[in-house]
């Protein structure tokens, strides 16, 4: 049976009229890598605070490894690394000196903290930079031994908040493969993202927040059945006629089209042959078509039509 890690139960967290959590809940089972999505002032940063017990809150229960969380759980906080969305390094000391300050807030012995310094840097792939100061250091560098110091005293419980953010495509690879590398030796992780891109490749189960509730919850493929919106098909033409719209928008299936630039714009709910239909209405009229392709729903799709808003803002 598999262990609960981080159990959130009813949580109600205010700042005067605002209710940042409301009546929030959460279950993370042992070896997951839990992908915690919303909009900005959804809640995320709220949770995760309150999880770390750097918030009271007004209401509610919550457990790590099975045990009551509290300012003072030392013994529960040993076991949590958390790496946040600003960088929080120490300026005046060397990458090797930063990652052996924050590992050595948890590790005593003087051989294991040695040891687990320098397996912090070569996992994060920063062995050529232990003598550079945090300013010399690119985004990417920099995001990468901020993740070291988190993850240095081999923590069982990782936190990621926004671990991408503003980096280089060749970091954020080896970002996201040590994410997965650290799941593979047993961790287990909370990340939160506005890549969806990410969250899709690496997490095992999803919840997405809004107005500080959780309003959907599964794997990727149990979000994305949970739409309306299964298939869009996109098709060419020219000149389309109001007589074949009213056929294919009379397949089973088809919710809605739409017909802009000569481009048909299908919407599909269900069904596992709308593509074959579709042409095969083309097919039958005889009316010549240009490129035509189908897509299914991305986890985009499925936070749009949950929470009406895009996950990304469009300033980054």
């Amino acid at each position: 049976m598999e262990k609960t890690v981080v159990k959130i139960e009813n949580i109600v967290k205010r700042y005067k009229e605002l209710i940042a959590l409301d009546h929030f809940n959460l279950e993370i089972k042992e070896g997951e890598i839990f992908g915690l999505l919303g909009p900005n002032g959804s809640g995320k940063t709220t949770t995760i605070n309150c999880l770390l017990s750097l918030l009271t809150f007004d209401k509610g229960n919550i457990e790590i490894f099975g045990k009551k969380m509290t300012p003072s759980s030392y013994d529960i906080k040993k076991q949590i690394g958390v790496i946040m969305q600003n960088v929080a390094v120490f300026d005046e000391l060397t990458v090797y000196e930063n990652i052996h300050y924050f590992c050595g807030l948890y590790i005593n012995d003087k051989k294991l903290l040695k040891q687990y310094v320098q397996e912090a840097i070569e996992f994060t792939g920063l062995e050529d930079f232990v003598k550079f100061r945090p300013k010399k250091l690119s985004g990417g560098l920099l995001r990468r031994l901020n993740i070291a110091c988190g993850i240095a005293h081999k923590p069982k419980l990782i936190i990621l908040d926004e671990p991408t953010v503003a980096v280089d495509p060749q970091s954020r690879n080896k970002i996201l493969e040590g994410i997965a590398e650290l799941n593979r030796q047993g961790a287990t992780i909370i990340y939160t993202s506005h890549y969806m891109e990410e969250v899709e490749q690496l997490c095992t189960r999803i919840a997405i927040m809004d107005k500080g509730k959780n309003i959907a919850l599964g794997t990727k493929e149990e979000l994305k059945k949970s739409i309306k919106n299964t298939e869009t098909i996109h098709i060419e033409i020219l000149d389309l006629e109001d007589e074949i719209r009213k056929i294919i928008e009379n397949l089973p299936h088809v919710y809605e089209t739409k017909y802009e630039d000569n481009k048909l714009t299908i919407f599909c709910s269900g069904g596992k042959h709308n593509l074959s239909r579709v042409l095969s209405v083309f097919s039958e009229k005889e009316i010549p078509i240009g490129r035509v392709y189908s897509e299914l729903p991305t986890l985009n799709d499925v936070f749009l039509e949950i929470t009406g808003k895009e996950l990304r803002d469009k300033e980054e």
